[in-house]
């Protein structure tokens, strides 16, 4: 009971208890969208390229706008930008599913809506993880709480996928994006019950370029930061690789439909809730830069397998243990990332720093997305995720020697 009580202690927090079941609402909706998007797509065309394509430019304006949009966090209030965040996505969900469920639905309205979701993406992450600090009372729950925030996207990244699965194969990809829209209002609602001691306090405007600047030189001049960064950047690159071409894997190799993608996808999220339950439950965040570089390299390992096995055995039964193992692994990447940059950024810079972390984790995807894309069409959908894998065991290694920069950092009892 102990053990349980401690695993959930921020939900105590009347905020962040809003916040999460809100949140998690929404997640399941978006991860239903995100499911019947990819597969829309390749029902529509066929092409494991616009697969690619779609991915790139569904995420590219993440990867251009979020510096910009951590200098515009830092600047204004971020509980109201966080609303707007979540109205604007609604809207272009009722768009897809107009478009859908009308049968007006054309591949380059679905790729101008996907960077339209893109760009507001760009600010709504780094809002959202900027904002986590003040949603709890006890700063020492900090850790807890972006756990347990990662157990409610994963969670949802379980339930959306299976439930996509289903309402596809009955109702078709239009419902879909019409459950999601729906799906926003509970945030928005919870949003506005919430009851904020946080206080905004406007900086002292300089120049957008000037702040942009000093955010890149804080970011990347503190090495602990900058080498965080760069790992998380790699593994997202390499790790987009697999989820990008699920949809082929899954029509090519083991010879399933929209039920079976959804179970895959959703095994994925399984291993992530697993990750992010074992991290909540833990006591202390000492240690936790030293499990990213593990992590990363389990993961690397874990895509190889995944990628032999549905080339050679091609059956759900035997992808799906590894497809946990992904998810779980990656989980640990990411919380373990997001958490550290929270806890030694300095107030004033931590919306442009989170801006970068997004950046890393979303914004370098589009490129995975297109690489994917292209080395699928070259080199074939196993080997391109065979050395997607192969870089994250290298850059795991670059990272574990890199680790007597974080002396830099020891006064944060984060790492050894």
């Amino acid at each position: 009971m102990r053990t349980i009580k401690q695993t959930f202690r921020s939900l105590k927090y009347r905020n962040f208890r809003l916040f999460f079941f809100g949140n998690g609402i929404s997640l399941i909706g978006t991860w239903i969208q995100r499911i019947a998007l990819p597969w829309l797509i390749y029902s529509l065309t066929d092409s494991v390229m616009l697969l690619g394509l779609a991915g790139f430019l569904g995420q590219i304006p993440t990867f251009i706008i979020s510096p910009f949009a951590g200098v515009l966090i830092d600047r204004y209030n971020k509980y109201k930008m966080l609303l707007w965040v979540q109205i604007i996505p609604m809207i272009q969900a009722l768009l897809l599913a107009f478009l859908v469920l009308g049968g007006y639905a054309q591949i380059w309205h679905i790729l101008v809506l996907s960077a339209i979701l893109g760009i507001i993406t760009a600010f709504e992450m780094p809002i959202r993880q900027s904002f986590m600090i003040h949603l709890i009372e006890n700063k020492d729950d900090l850790f807890n709480a972006i756990s347990l925030h990662a157990s409610m996207i994963n969670i949802a990244r379980l339930v959306g996928p299976i439930l996509a699965g289903i309402i596809i194969g009955f109702k078709g990809e239009g419902i879909c994006f019409l459950i999601n829209a729906i799906s926003f209002s509970f945030v928005i609602i919870f949003l506005l019950m919430m009851k904020l001691e946080y206080v905004y306090k406007k900086p002292l405007q300089a120049n957008i370029v000037s702040e942009l600047k000093q955010g890149i030189k804080y970011t990347f001049g503190f090495l602990p930061i900058r080498n965080v960064i760069i790992i998380l950047a790699f593994v997202s690159i390499m790790g987009t690789s697999y989820t990008a071409l699920m949809p082929a894997f899954v029509k090519d190799y083991l010879g399933g439909g929209s039920y079976t993608f959804g179970f895959l996808m959703g095994a994925d999220g399984l291993g992530a809730i697993f990750g992010a339950i074992y991290l909540a439950s833990r006591n202390t965040v000492k240690g936790i830069v030293k499990l990213i570089p593990l992590a990363a390299t389990i993961f690397g390992f874990a895509m190889i397998a995944f990628s032999f096995s549905a080339k050679y055995l091609q059956s759900p039964m035997f992808v799906i243990p590894l497809l946990i193992i992904t998810g779980m692994s990656m989980l640990f990447v990411l919380a373990c990332s997001n958490t550290f940059l929270q806890t030694v950024s300095d107030e004033d810079k931590r919306g442009r720093v989170m801006s970068f972390y997004t950046m890393a984790f979303m914004g370098t995807a589009p490129l995975g997305s297109l690489l994917a894309g292209f080395l699928g069409d070259k080199l074939g959908i196993p080997v391109t995720v065979t050395i997607c894998g192969t870089v994250c065991l290298i850059i795991a290694v670059w990272f574990v020697c890199q680790f007597k920069v974080f002396k830099q950092v020891t006064d944060k009892d984060i790492l050894i």
